[in-house]
């Protein structure tokens, strides 16, 4: 037995040996088989996730979600939009629906002849499309406004053509054409972007192009010695698990979008996934990274664990949102797919408590894959997600609440929920579970299940559909999150909540917004705030300006109360007006020399983080 085939059996999962095609020549590297997308995974081109998930009214008049891809698929949810106009305190009737625009109107493409005729060489006649359908979803990502104008207006620029790569020879042909002939080019992911970054800006008279990178989506080599892989930047988040796991790996980098965001849109946006208190951020599990700019390919010529070799380029590309370069391919670490996956709950009798017990759970080191603390609202919406109960199902329930509010005396519209996922090995989870209990009696809390726990982990995924149904049903609302130090994350979340409802009064709108949060993140020094705000506007003009204005007044109560601009989303356009009180005056120039430096003719020019003013010769 050679070296690297005893180290193989010694240090990688074993089904991983059995499954990896013979190693020569002492390389501890394989080549997994190629994978094809399946057709079941087809998207929706108006609206979010995929074509065969949507939330529908069935004929009695209950909230259903479509198809079979979710755990509360395919049930109806009887209390849903009752709950909602409760807590909003305004009517929501199954049959009052804002009806979409069946087609949005889209700009024609503008010529892009010369650059067709400098890429036809390399891209084959599939890879190119001028598709209005097609140019109009690589036009946006998910903010609110964008959708509401594909849903009930018109967006006033798109891209003028779309291309698909699939290797990194036929990426730099397209940045020396966008070069030659004075073409902007926008690298696509997902698609699921939250910050105006996919948005063209409407006063460039150059012709734009959207690099879709989803055929760019192979795991391109796995080192189970080594436990890293290199990746294609174009492969989803639900595609590098399923490839990883087929060998014994996780990557274990999953955020609440990972079945449709992509490897290089987390290291364009500097992501965070639900498990990283296990695995870690992006820019933790990127060992390498090739980028291709203006100026040339920016890559290493050797991976390795960690490297003191000067300033690094690579590093510039975290969180650049597609400014400096396309993103074609990653070196991630791999970890084994953990023995034991379990999920957990508590309940707390308030929110302060909840908070106290992950203080002191981050304290204590011992904190789950992931841990999220709910406040009541969400832990009511979660509650309102569930189908309806007869028999048994519905006795259950009765006792369970009877339990919790009489017994426990637990204040129904005061307690909060915990869910919690423990992955590891066997005395490794064990052991997490009886600190977690240990220390969670300590601060007044209540198991409430692993059922409860993974099924409101995987609500995660279906709820993420609701946007699209309350936008028929006269609500608009939007998600945004922050990182704030421990000391002064409860003074945050009190205060945003505030903002919120304060900005809703001020503007006369009807009925109360709609406003949630939760933690989703724990960290030594601080935790990462998530909320959803909404409002309903029939008879409201404008609504999407309205809630911008709104978002904007709450975004300044963040940052007065010692928040981040941003922990995951990244910056894009919506949020580069803050940059200014958050980077010193030297800071902002730096970037501004480094765009400069790399892409002197704004080849990469869709305009976020400012930087398409500096390339005019404007402020950061």
């Amino acid at each position: 037995m050679t070296l690297t085939a005893s180290l193989l059996s010694r240090l990688s999962p074993a089904h991983a040996v059995e499954s990896a095609p013979a190693i020569d020549r002492g390389d501890t590297r394989f080549v997994p088989p190629r994978r094809e997308e399946s057709p079941d995974d087809a998207e929706n081109l108006r609206g979010w996730g995929f074509a065969d998930s949507r939330f529908e009214i069935s004929p009695r008049g209950h909230v259903v979600l479509t198809g079979k891809r979710y755990g509360i698929s395919g049930v109806e949810l009887p209390d849903l939009l009752p709950w909602m106009a409760r807590t909003m305190g305004v009517p929501m009737r199954a049959d009052d629906v804002h009806v979409p625009n069946e087609r949005t109107a889209v700009p024609p493409p503008r010529p892009t002849d010369a650059f067709r005729a400098a890429i036809r060489p390399h891209l084959g006649d599939d890879q190119i499309t001028d598709d209005d359908a097609l140019r109009l979803r690589h036009g946006h990502g998910h903010t609110q406004e964008e959708i509401y104008k594909v849903l009930y207006g018109a967006l006033p620029r798109v891209p003028d053509l779309v291309v698909y790569p699939t290797d990194d020879e036929q990426v730099a042909a397209l940045v020396r054409a966008a070069l030659a002939h004075g073409v902007v080019l926008i690298p696509y992911g997902g698609g699921t972007n939250v910050t105006d970054a996919l948005r063209c800006p409407p006063d460039e008279q150059r012709p734009i192009v959207s690099v879709d990178m989803r055929r760019m989506a192979q795991v391109l080599w796995i080192d189970p010695v080594n436990r890293m892989a290199r990746i294609q930047a174009g492969a989803t988040g639900r595609a590098i698990a399923d490839a990883l796991a087929q060998y014994g790996w996780t990557m274990g980098h999953e955020p609440d979008s990972v079945e449709l965001s992509t490897l290089g849109g987390w290291i364009a946006t500097n992501a965070s996934g639900m498990k990283k208190n296990r695995y870690g951020n992006i820019e933790d599990l990127v060992i390498d990274l090739t980028v291709v700019t203006a100026a040339g390919v920016v890559e290493h010529r050797q991976p390795a664990p960690r490297a003191s070799i000067g300033a690094d380029p690579r590093q510039w590309i975290f969180g650049s949102e597609g400014a400096l370069g396309i993103v074609t391919s990653a070196v991630v670490k791999l970890f084994p797919l953990p023995e034991v996956q379990e999920y957990g709950s508590v309940l707390f009798p308030d929110f302060e408590r909840g908070f106290a017990f992950l203080y002191e759970l981050a304290r204590g080191g011992v904190v789950p894959a992931s841990v999220r603390l709910m406040d009541n609202t969400q832990f009511h919406f979660g509650q309102a997600l569930k189908p309806a109960a007869e028999g048994m199902d519905l006795a259950k329930r009765k006792l369970q609440s009877l339990y919790v509010n009489r017994v426990r005396g637990f204040d129904p519209n005061r307690l909060v929920a915990a869910t919690l996922v423990y992955e590891g090995g066997r005395e490794e989870v064990d052991h997490q579970k009886r600190v977690v209990a240990r220390i969670a009696a300590r601060h007044g809390g209540m198991d409430a299940g692993g059922e409860n726990g993974s099924k409101g982990y995987q609500l995660t995924f279906g709820i993420a559909y609701i946007r699209d149904l309350i936008f028929r049903h006269w609500l608009i609302a939007e998600s945004f999150e922050t990182s704030v130090p421990w000391s002064r994350a409860l003074e945050l979340f009190t205060r945003v909540q505030q903002r919120a409802e304060l900005e809703h009064k001020k503007r006369g709108l009807p009925g109360r917004p709609f406003f949630t949060g939760r933690i989703t993140q724990v960290y030594e020094t601080g935790v990462c705030c998530y909320f959803y705000y909404g409002f309903f506007h029939k008879g409201i003009d404008d609504p999407t300006r309205t809630y911008l204005d709104m978002e904007e007044a709450v975004r300044e109560e963040i940052l007065a109360a010692g928040g981040s601009l941003s922990h995951h989303h990244g910056v894009g356009k919506l949020r580069q007006k803050f940059l200014a009180r958050i980077h010193s005056p030297a800071a902002l120039d730096c970037v501004a020399r480094m765009k400069k430096a790399l892409d002197p003719s704004d080849v990469f020019g869709a305009g976020n983080q400012g930087l398409r003013d500096v390339m005019k010769g404007g402020a950061a």
